[in-house]
């Protein structure tokens, strides 16, 4: 789920065409359906990185191979969610809803399946072409069905409900992976697609955009995914082949080439997804790179904290889950306050001092090592963090919506969510690159300390690509053991503090930025 900003501005593609008013009794049930059907996608972009800790321990996974876990459909999810929007637009947006949820559904069988990594990997991108499907869906279905006096009410209601349930995904996450396994935190998917499914072919109305006359900007779409594709291979293999491997480095130019090709593709159609137009306005440009370095930010906490929770601190899958309720109940909490600081005083103050409170708890996660209570070093950074993006959340939203024209809202919404999902993507595979230089460095030097023999160092070469979860060759001594293990436990968190730190500098930039771009209340 996008936490920098309210899950109201998920997806909203295009100005919908008004069906049918609905009554109340079915204005219910198209918000459940709707509510239902995000939640599936918002709860698997969070719970699945508190089930990683099992993926590597189940599946014999590498950190490069469960980060393609997350990246996967991530970047499905990122590349084609304009699409998304304008598939509805064209063919029906409960048609595409729907389509959507039974791909998601059927992903999710094939991911709780899955017997081998690779397997996962590819059903984690199959599921983000069904959230790519399902996203838009959801708003564009409630403006579409509820007449304009009651969608105010509507979107706040869809919004609030699946903030709720995407703070419990993760802890409901947990306990089954700890219970039961980590397969049933995909099979968790499966009811709410059947009820899904039965509301939207018994309650929602049919909608499309009758005027809508563009052609769909498949050629954009590709390139995006394409584009974004090599970028992250590039990245993320980079890890496990070394920054001067030839296939990195192709993957990478690749990436830059295809991506400049996207741009100029863009500029040149008359219909774009992403029109280049949208970035002449500073607000907008400002308001998207805020977006961008503050969302990156988050991502990599989100990604590597469960990791750090469960590997190296030893919390169960069900505390890790909860650790960041804190967070996401202090952005829920303070989104209706933080709105009024817009009112009060203009987007630009917020969007300073917010990025800075944001800096904050970044820095503060620097402090926790190895050990300790949970209210003394991880709960602190929390909140502060929480309370920084909470004043960040509705003036972003604002800004990005007060920049362009009323018939561009839609485009725009859209725009900015897909920069934001291709932050959190960008990040992971970034953001992983120096947890493992990080942690390789600091555990060659612990491994010198300790005068490992050349046999155990042997050993620990081919387990470092799992970061915390390497394994100790068997037969070593109890003391031994001991010293190697906590070894590489302070080494991760060495790596986790170099990934706050740079997380902390982001959000100082986005804070920057907003301070030369932003302009007007």
């Amino acid at each position: 789920m996008n936490l920098l900003k309210p899950p109201c501005d998920e997806g909203v593609i295009s100005a919908p065409k008004a069906a049918a008013p609905c009554t109340k009794k079915r204005g219910r049930w198209i918000l459940a359906a709707t509510i239902l059907g995000s939640s599936m996608v918002f709860i698997d972009g969070t719970v699945v990185n508190v089930a990683l800790p099992a993926l590597q321990k189940n599946l014999n996974a590498t950190a490069v191979d469960v980060q393609w876990v997350v990246e996967s459909y991530a970047l499905f999810l990122a590349a084609l969610l304009l699409l998304g929007g304008s598939l509805g637009d064209h063919f029906g947006r409960r048609r595409i809803y729907s389509i959507g949820v039974v791909l998601f559904a059927l992903a999710s069988i094939w991911c709780g399946l899955a017997p081998n990594i690779s397997q996962l990997i590819v059903a984690r991108a199959v599921q983000g072409v069904g959230g790519a499907l399902l996203v838009p869906g959801g708003l564009a279905i409630i403006s579409a069905s509820f007449p304009e006096e009651e969608r105010g009410r509507a979107i706040g209601t869809w919004s609030g409900s699946t903030a709720i349930t995407t703070a419990l995904g993760p802890v409901i996450g947990g306990w089954l992976i700890e219970h039961v396994s980590w397969r049933a935190v995909f099979y968790l998917n499966l009811p709410l697609a059947v009820i899904v499914l039965l509301l939207v072919v018994r309650c929602v109305p049919e909608s499309r955009n009758e005027e809508e006359s563009r052609k769909l900007d498949l050629l954009g779409a590709s390139l995006a995914t394409l584009s974004l594709g090599a970028i992250v291979y590039g990245l993320i293999e980079s890890s496990r082949l070394g920054l001067q491997s030839s296939i990195v480095i192709s993957a990478l130019l690749a990436g830059m080439i295809i991506f400049a090709a996207f741009i100029l593709v863009e500029a040149r159609l008359h219909h774009p997804m992403m029109p280049p137009a949208l970035f002449r306005s500073m607000n907008f440009t400002g308001a998207n790179l805020l977006t961008l370095f503050l969302y990156a930010a988050l991502a990599g906490t989100l990604y590597f904290l469960p990791l750090n929770l469960i590997q190296v601190q030893g919390y169960s899958a069900t505390a890790a889950g909860a650790a960041t309720l804190p967070f996401i109940l202090i952005m829920f909490l303070l989104s209706r306050w933080s709105g009024g600081l817009v009112k009060r005083y203009g987007a630009r103050l917020p969007l300073v001092v917010g990025p800075i409170i944001a800096a904050a708890g970044f820095a503060m996660f620097l402090r926790p090592g190895v050990g300790g209570s949970y209210w003394k070093t991880f709960f602190p950074a929390v909140v502060v963090l929480g309370i920084g993006l909470a004043i960040s959340v509705a003036p972003l939203t604002t800004t990005v919506m007060n920049s362009v024209k009323a018939s561009h809202a839609g485009i725009a919404s859209g725009v900015n969510n897909a920069v934001s999902r291709t932050a959190g993507l960008l990040a992971v595979a970034v953001f992983g690159l120096i947890m493992f230089h990080a942690f390789d460095s600091c555990l060659k030097q612990r491994l010198d300390q300790i005068a490992a023999p050349t046999e155990i160092r042997q050993a620990l070469n081919t387990e470092r690509i799992k970061l915390a979860a390497a394994e100790i060759p068997r037969g070593v001594d109890e003391e031994t053991r001991a010293a190697l293990r906590q070894a590489i436990n302070e080494c991760f968190v060495s790596g986790f503090r170099r990934v706050m730190l740079v997380g902390a500098s982001l959000a100082l930039a986005g804070s920057a930025i907003a301070w030369l771009m932003i302009r007007g209340r």
